[in-house]
């Protein structure tokens, strides 16, 4: 890649756009990129079930894929997004451009050392991340194989994360947010065409994941040229901005990704219980993201360049303003979130993957796990937004040591309830951990004066809490049992789960707006 010429505008600060309409932008897109998501499951699971197979994909997925969220949407992101807004702000066009260029041939450094390393390594990682698969040598040998072809991801997604971080800081959310949609599409092409001509189907999925990687890179290369911001990538460790993007990563590899971590001690544990227990985890995890990702990682996105522009020109009041608007934003849309996916886990499970080798035991106990990370869904998206208001500040020594806390008490709530509830107590526990996460993080923003909540707060929770209680109640009486769920057909489930989310939206909408919650009362500026 080389660097583009352009204008000097084009390497200037964003212009400000209101925070609301970049996160409606880029939960439409998440949205978008969830949906597909969930039809790639409903194939996988149609084709795959919660067999060996699944087993040992999702194992040899979740390693390159864990580290993706830990490193490069994680740690990485929020140290280099804060850092680039600083120069972009401060800085020449041309220190800019340096910085892009060193930190992209650092980056794809070191990763290309850690790919090589890891495809050497693969059985030792596939036994560390899944021990319980030595029982099983055929398909601990799976895992091996398949990770030899997913693990290369972590260094293709790496550079599209940093391309994407580039993109968000100059407020052009949309592109970055569609391009997990292109994971899906070719995950779904080859779970389609590929796997009949594999003597393993399962193989056919890492091979998808491979493609993926490359396809969503180079998706991304024309509209950071389009801005003049293609770099060409050369390491330097020494530069300024690479040794400040370093030091601020370290800490934040916890700090940020602590519920990933407590996801992947679920799948090291649950590789120990009984057989298909990864996969009711992992299909239970998938629901839950799909709210997460198109509210509660769509505000943190937009929030986080907007936090580090306020800290660079040290604006304390909007700071403090944006951070309790985010943080009402989740608590609106996440409760409500949380509590319907409790009380339509079956129908959701059933309507969705109850197809082929998909049995009636694999969803009863993925809705037992489905109920337990739901619970602690509005902490996973507190997590998301109150995070930021550290990193903006260039602050991750804080958020670390919150996070070895969250680490250190998901381990003795796994302890405690893996015996009594399995596979189920393993999700609870990484919701309590959450928590104790968010908690801690609003406790510590408050001490510092960095959230200051503002007026209004006893008449929002009134508006959210009734109209919570109104949602469920509606559905209470509106949702069939479960035995009626598998003995229908796909239209009359996909009609009534419509039918169900139309009517405890429309009935929480309608609360909240009885109660004289208007769209205007929700506009933020960036």
């Amino acid at each position: 890649m080389s660097t583009q010429t352009s204008a000097d505008d084009k390497t200037s600060p964003p212009a400000r756009k209101g925070l609301m309409g970049s996160g409606l932008m880029v939960s439409t897109m998440t949205m978008l990129s969830r949906v597909m998501g969930l039809v790639r499951d409903v194939v996988i699971a149609t084709l795959l079930g919660a067999g060996s197979g699944a087993d040992a994909f999702f194992v040899a997925f979740k390693i390159p894929n864990f580290l993706r969220r830990l490193f490069a949407e994680g740690a990485f992101n929020q140290a280099f997004v804060p850092v680039l807004s600083e120069y972009s702000a401060r800085r020449a066009r041309e220190e800019v451009r340096e910085l892009l260029n060193a930190t992209a041939g650092s980056l794809g450094a070191a990763l290309a050392l850690l790919t090589a390393v890891a495809v050497l390594a693969a059985p030792w990682l596939a036994w560390l991340f899944a021990p319980g698969f030595g029982r099983d040598p055929e398909k601990l040998a799976l895992t091996v194989d398949m990770l030899r072809l997913t693990f290369p991801y972590l260094l293709l997604i790496s550079l599209t994360a940093f391309a994407g971080s580039v993109l968000n800081t100059w407020g052009r959310f949309a592109v970055p947010a569609f391009t997990p949609v292109l994971l899906n599409l070719s995950l779904i092409g080859a779970a389609l065409f590929l796997t009949p001509l594999m003597e393993v189907p399962a193989m056919a999925l890492a091979w998808g994941v491979l493609i993926a990687g490359a396809v969503q890179l180079t998706f991304q290369v024309p509209f950071l040229a389009r801005l003049g911001l293609l770099p060409a990538p050369w390491p330097n460790f020494a530069h300024d901005g690479v040794k400040r993007i370093l030091k601020l990563m370290a800490p934040a590899l916890f700090g940020v990704s602590v519920a990933q971590i407590n996801l992947l001690l679920d799948t090291v544990l649950a590789s120990l219980l009984a057989g298909g227990s990864v996969s009711w985890l992992y299909y239970s995890d998938r629901l839950v993201e799909l709210p997460l990702g198109v509210f509660g990682v769509a505000i943190g996105t937009v929030i986080l360049p907007a936090l580090s522009r306020r800290h660079a020109e040290q604006s304390t009041a909007h700071f403090s303003a944006m951070l309790d608007w985010a943080v009402r934003m989740v608590l609106l849309l996440g409760l409500p979130a949380a509590l319907a996916l409790a009380v339509l886990a079956e129908p959701l499970l059933i309507t969705l993957f109850h197809y082929g080798a998909m049995t009636e035991q694999d969803i009863h106990m993925a809705a037992m796990s489905l109920r337990a990370y739901a619970l602690g869904l509005p902490a996973f998206m507190l997590i998301k937004v109150l995070a930021p208001g550290f990193f903006a500040r260039q602050d991750t020594k804080t958020p670390v040591k919150v996070g070895m806390v969250a680490m250190v008490a998901n381990m003795g709530f796994n302890l405690a309830l893996i015996w009594p509830l399995a596979h189920a107590g393993l999700a609870l526990a990484t919701s309590l951990s959450a928590f104790l996460n968010a908690g801690l993080l609003a406790f510590l923003l408050r001490r510092q004066n960095v959230l200051v909540l503002q007026p209004g707060w006893g008449r929002f929770a009134a508006q959210l809490l009734g109209g919570c209680a109104l949602m469920v109640a509606v559905l209470g009486l509106l949702v069939p049992g479960v035995a009626a769920w598998f003995d229908a057909e796909l239209g009359w489930r996909a009609a009534w789960v419509a039918l169900l989310v139309a009517a405890g939206a429309g009935a929480y909408f309608a609360w909240l707006g009885l109660l004289g919650l208007r769209p205007g009362h929700l506009r933020m500026g960036g």
